[in-house]
């Protein structure tokens, strides 16, 4: 009976207990599927049939009932992708492309920001409105869950397997990409398992091609699949240790902490969220690679970038790039703003008054349109202004507002998307637009990582009053006599912080000498390397692994 209920439960939904790649079970049921991998790769239809299996069972053991989602927008746009290839006129083409985009963002816009909506109308219209989780309540009918109806649950990866289902009927509109053979390999694209709940993001137009492709992966692209889980598995790990010994401490309580410290928490978030959030991706990338797939890098250095623009093309390579593709540039690019322009700052002032809940907001947001309009009328420049950068602020706020239904993401956006702003307006002036010198080059970075660092304090924060008292913190309460004290108390966690910025600013010829050199070493050298390098990174390991941090998106 005690074997009965251990298989049970290895094919059942846990919840709070999503497969994830830091778990030895994930690695264990790696293996089984490496196993029958080997009996089936060589036959391209069976191939996809057999992961697109693999990568429904992953995600039922992330999202449980969840599935029934990931399982309808594959139907749904499977269908519209080849209605939009059938259509003969071009406004047909519209009408199917129009009703997919609505039904993926009213799903997505359902699950992350139903519950936001209605207590936003209930304290904008003093109403009394409960919510009332319909999916639960389907859910728990048909499928003997537990849920909550009063409570709104976000299916991990949402967000992610959405845009890349999206970006198949858009292509297919674009005449970018042809209708796949079958609806199992436009299943097998959208969820393929190692990029699924965090990325990278992946187009139809860049990876369909690889659906069809025999199998293929030389002695060198093994070694690098080997270094980059390994890699990634390392960084996961330590971002970890840096939550957990330090970080978490200081923005769950920055109250306790002086400003020095709180300086360098913030420092050591940017830190853990790039090696948490990367660790990620390149253990995607290595896992795909071993399956014959290559995904996209989705981060080269950012720390490395000299301003906010070059930052935004070496961060989440794939997010960004998405949005340039599909939201950018059809709404006009830096050339002007378009009526789609104007619908989307109308969607995110309606947002903003509903976040405040205040409707005075409204009347004000009115009369700042009211007077940029004047202004753009009778003055050139600002009318040159508005229709240059309209769509960058556009772009990032959307882009703060699809991590989610709160001020501090908007502000995080909107941020960004000043700080693309004013470099843009600064390389027009800047003396230093083309010069080589390395103090002017290192002096740009270390002001783009801590412009960006600041940022991600509402990005990191809970609530306003966090962010407020991380301001007073460093602003009141800074202790700089304190400073040898912090650094000898904390040595050893602000080492490791120190040791990975070192590590991520060596030059990127640099990584790909080691890297190749890690490839190129004998399996039975290199297996031992791995071994012992695993039971190092596992020594930082302090209680359980966290989940990593872009699943809730």
């Amino acid at each position: 009976m005690n074997t009965l209920n251990y298989i049970k439960e290895l094919f059942s939904f846990s919840e709070g207990k999503p497969l994830i790649f830091t778990q030895l079970f994930f690695w264990a049921f790696f293996a089984v599927v490496l196993v029958f991998y080997a009996l089936v790769y060589k036959k391209i239809a069976l191939r996809n049939i057999y992961l697109l299996l693999v990568s429904f069972f992953f995600y039922y053991k992330t999202s449980g009932v969840f599935l029934i989602l990931l399982l309808f927008t594959i139907s749904s746009d499977y269908c519209w992708g080849l209605l939009i290839y059938r259509a003969r006129s071009i406004t047909h083409k519209k009408i199917f492309l129009t009703i997919s985009v609505l039904l993926n963002l009213t799903l997505l816009c359902y699950f992350k920001y139903a519950y936001f909506f209605t207590e936003s109308c209930n304290q904008l219209f003093h109403t009394n409105i409960a919510f009332f989780n319909h999916f639960s309540q389907f859910s728990n009918t048909f499928f003997g869950t537990h849920f909550s109806v009063d409570k709104l649950i976000l299916p991990i990866g949402i967000s992610f397997f959405t845009f890349q289902s999206l970006s198949y009927t858009i292509d297919m509109y674009r005449g970018k990409v042809t209708p796949v053979k079958n609806i199992f390999d436009y299943g097998f694209f959208v969820c393929f398992f190692p990029h699924l709940v965090a990325g990278p993001i992946v187009k139809a137009h860049e990876f369909l091609y690889q659906v069809y492709q025999p199998y293929s992966l030389s002695r060198k692209e093994f070694g690098l699949a080997a270094f980059w889980i390994m890699n990634g598995l390392g960084k996961k790990i330590i971002a970890d240790y840096i939550a957990v010994n330090f970080v978490d401490r200081i923005f769950d309580n920055p109250n306790y902490y002086s400003g020095v410290e709180t300086i360098l928490g913030i420092f050591g978030y940017s830190m853990q969220i790039y090696a948490d959030f990367s660790g990620y991706t390149d253990i995607a990338i290595g896992i795909a690679l071993l399956l014959g797939f290559r995904l996209r890098t989705n981060f080269k250095s950012p720390y490395k970038a000299q301003s906010t623009s070059e930052f935004w093309k070496r961060w989440h390579i794939s997010l960004s790039s998405w949005l340039q593709e599909y939201l950018y540039i059809p709404l006009g690019g830096n050339r002007q703003g378009t009526p789609g322009s104007y619908i989307a700052i109308s969607i995110l002032a309606i947002v903003l008054v509903m976040l405040t809940g205040h409707l005075w907001l409204l009347l004000v947001l009115l009369g700042l349109t009211a007077l940029f309009v004047l202004l753009a009328y009778f003055i050139p420049s600002v009318r040159r202004s508005i229709n240059t950068n309209i769509n960058l602020m556009v772009t990032m706020l959307l882009g703060g507002l699809w991590h989610g239904s709160s001020w501090l993401f908007i502000i995080w956006g909107g941020l960004n998307g000043l700080g693309l702003v004013v470099h843009k307006l600064w390389l027009k002036v800047s003396p230093f637009k083309n010069s080589t010198n390395i103090a002017v080059k290192i002096t740009a970075m270390l002001f783009t990582l801590t412009f960006i660092s600041f940022t991600r304090i509402f990005f990191r924060s809970d609530s306003m009053d966090t962010v407020s008292l991380i301001f007073d913190r460093i602003t009141n309460h800074l202790g700089l006599s304190l400073t040898f004290g912090i650094i000898k108390g904390y040595a050893l966690v602000l080492s490791v912080i120190a040791i990975m910025y070192l590590i991520h600013w060596i030059p990127e010829r640099w990584k790909e000498k080691y890297r190749l050199f890690f490839a190129s070493l004998p399996l039975p050298l290199m297996i031992p390397c791995m071994v012992v390098l695993v039971f190092t990174l596992y020594q930082f390991i302090s209680g359980d692994m966290q989940p990593f941090i872009y699943f809730q998106f």
